[in-house]
């Protein structure tokens, strides 16, 4: 079925290209009267179809830059605050960035509907990040830069979506195979195969190793990179994305799905990975190059947002609840014949900077649940107690003049710990002392300033009325060797430093220069992973070896050692039974990973016994096949 060659058919001449934009078909016309009023006859042809069509003006009626971009400014408000207007030539589109995209939308769209009409240009609408970011402006460069390039792909990406689409056609088996986060924490990667797609579900690294369990498991024979249909990413951690571009530097070519924050801050977390392997005197895995590629693959959906990425599959992402832009993702395959839902992370509860994960779908028949803190042991005590705790701790130890050091995820944990102390140093629970932040941290702030939509109703209210926790004057910026230094040798403070697992970065330096004094302390508010030097700590260890300028040197913990589990992005082992009680429809299987082999053999057990479903424990490199 050639369902462009049936569109333009039905429009009768006033088409001049039809393309695909991936699963999402674009119509270009230049007979102006029917781009201003042939909206009426589009829905029809969507109704028939059920997939997103656009109208846009071809570029031969299109207005000059400089007019449209003085029409812009006489019909968009003041008070949007218009920071760029950015044109996409070859694809008709004018990106309209503003401090208050809002406003540049107008109600019910009434504002962009009236540049349309006026300029004949197709508006989008991009918030300017609170933080200036550079990680976005250069995103957003390498996109525009390579247009063309953009334009081709998407289209290719279509044809092979629509070459074998058959809306009747709904048969066929499903097959998952483990590739990485099997019985362990860290390297998520599974491949999902059907008669007619392969594709990758998540791509990550294992931090916390430097042995062969890193990676995950390619070398076998169901994968081949040249037969590799999409890959889909859940969020930014590196045990989901970190090698995505190593991906581009072997030669993959296809598409990348992610949310919009988790494409920006998986760019970000890539460069820091190749910055931290320099630091570390080791060859990176990649390159500047290769992240390049990801980006220029990258195809961004929101939230709730559905597209077909096979001819057999479609995906729709749902919030997750774990890290700014985190999804559960969802995936229709055959036409509905099977549902799977892989939750990735999650969090089945709400925390200050984030609503909870859905638990709500259209139709499962089969789920992939994490289980970090999956056993009978890993009740999370209540978040207003695990504030408390951090908070009581903190102050102990600056009463005794020492110094705090908080080893943090540069994405989700940092900025709920961020939230917590300032709000606690606002209302006078937390003694006034600097809050220094190092590492990628910052530059992943200023991030979630560019995506508020994303973030809780109440932190999203507060970046809207110039309230912007992230920019408070509690925290400050350490920037340089210099600067660190001066936080080492001054008096009492607190420093939120990556990485969280101590593996290279920001984190060790501060915890080579605190370890020593009693007075000081480090807190571990994420998971440690097993062989990480922050689990090593965590359990007790009195000193570690660490590289230092090209030599080794032995470092004595004596500082105090606390970690306050509640505080954990990831869900509990009460909201995992939580999120299977309430989850609708009830799947009738559930397959348990990313989970160290006790918990998720323990997890499996109560999830059986609760629900009465087939549950399955996967090995690495274990197949299961689910139709």
């Amino acid at each position: 079925m050639d369902i462009l060659k049936n569109i333009t058919e039905q429009l009768h001449g006033d088409i001049t290209e039809a393309n695909f934009e991936g699963a999402n078909i674009v119509l270009y016309t230049n007979n102006e009267k029917f781009f201003k009023t042939g909206e009426s006859k589009i829905k029809e042809i969507v109704e028939q179809i059920k997939k997103r069509i656009e109208l846009r003006a071809d570029m031969k009626i299109l207005p000059d830059q400089e007019t449209v971009k003085e029409q812009i400014k006489k019909i968009v408000p003041e008070d949007a605050e218009i920071t760029d207007i950015i044109f996409d030539v070859q694809r008709s589109i004018v990106v309209i960035e503003a401090k208050k995209p809002g406003l540049v939308i107008g109600k019910q769209g009434s504002i962009l509907d009236e540049v349309r009409r006026e300029t004949l240009w197709m508006p989008q609408v991009q918030r300017s990040p609170a933080i200036k970011s550079q990680i976005t402006e250069n995103i957003r460069e390498v996109l525009y830069a390579n247009n063309n390039y953009r334009r081709k792909f998407l289209n290719e990406i279509g044809k092979k979506i629509y070459k074998e689409w058959n809306p009747e056609k709904s048969n066929g088996w499903v097959r998952l195979t483990f590739l990485g986060a099997a019985r362990e924490v860290g390297r998520s990667s599974i491949l999902l195969q059907t008669p007619n797609s392969k594709i990758l579900l998540d791509c990550g690294i294992n931090p916390a190793s430097q042995g062969q369990d890193r990676f995950p498991s390619f070398d076998i024979p169901e994968f081949d990179i040249e037969n590799l249909d999409a890959v889909i990413i859940s969020h930014a951690h590196l045990d989901h994305v970190g090698l995505v571009p190593y991906l581009y530097k072997m030669g993959y070519k296809g598409p990348v799905y992610m949310t919009p924050p988790t494409r920006d801050i998986a760019a970000l977390i890539s460069l820091d990975f190749i910055g931290v392997a320099y630091k570390q005197a080791t060859t990176p895995l990649f390159s500047s190059k290769d992240i390049k590629e990801m980006v220029k693959h990258s195809i961004c959906i929101n939230y709730n947002e559905v597209t077909d990425v096979t001819p057999d599959v479609r995906l729709t992402m749902y919030n997750a609840g774990h890290a700014l832009g985190s999804a559960m993702i969802h995936l229709n395959i055959g036409n509905g014949a099977h549902n799977l839902l892989y939750t990735a992370d999650f969090k089945y509860a709400k925390t200050r900077l984030l609503d909870p994960a859905v638990s709500n779908f259209p139709r499962v028949e089969s789920v992939i649940t994490e289980s970090t803190y999956g056993s009978k042991n890993d009740i999370l005590p209540p978040r207003a107690k695990s504030e408390d705790d951090l908070l009581t701790t903190v102050n102990k130890v600056i009463e005794r003049g020492g110094k705090v050091l908080i080893p943090e995820l540069g994405l989700g944990r940092a900025q709920e710990t961020m939230l917590i102390l300032e709000d606690a140093m606002k209302s006078g629970k937390l003694k006034k002392v600097p809050i220094y932040i190092d590492g990628m941290i910052w530059d992943i702030n200023a991030i979630h300033t560019a995506y508020p939509d994303f973030l809780s109703n109440r932190v999203k209210s507060e970046i809207f009325q110039d309230k912007n926790p992230f920019v408070s004057d509690v925290f400050l910026r350490v920037g340089s060797p210099q600067e660190r230094k001066q936080v080492v040798e001054g008096g009492s403070c607190i420093v939120l430093a990556t990485s969280g697992m101590l593996v290279g970065g920001a984190s060790v330096e501060y915890l080579r220069e605190f370890a020593g004094n009693k007075n000081n302390a480090i807190v571990f508010v994420c998971y440690q992973g097993v062989g990480s030097l922050g689990r090593q700590i965590q359990e007790g260890a009195k000193e570690t070896r660490m590289i230092v300028e090209g030599k080794e040197e032995v470092v004595e913990i004596n500082l105090e050692v606390q970690t306050i589990a509640g505080l954990s992005a990831h869900a509990g082992r009460n909201e995992l039974i939580s999120f299977f009680n309430n989850m609708r429809p009830k799947p009738k299987r559930i397959i348990i990973n990313h989970g160290e082999v006790s918990k998720s053999l323990d997890l499996a057990s109560a999830l059986y016994k609760l629900n009465h479903v087939e549950t399955n424990v996967p090995r690495a490199l274990e197949t299961l096949r689910l139709r």
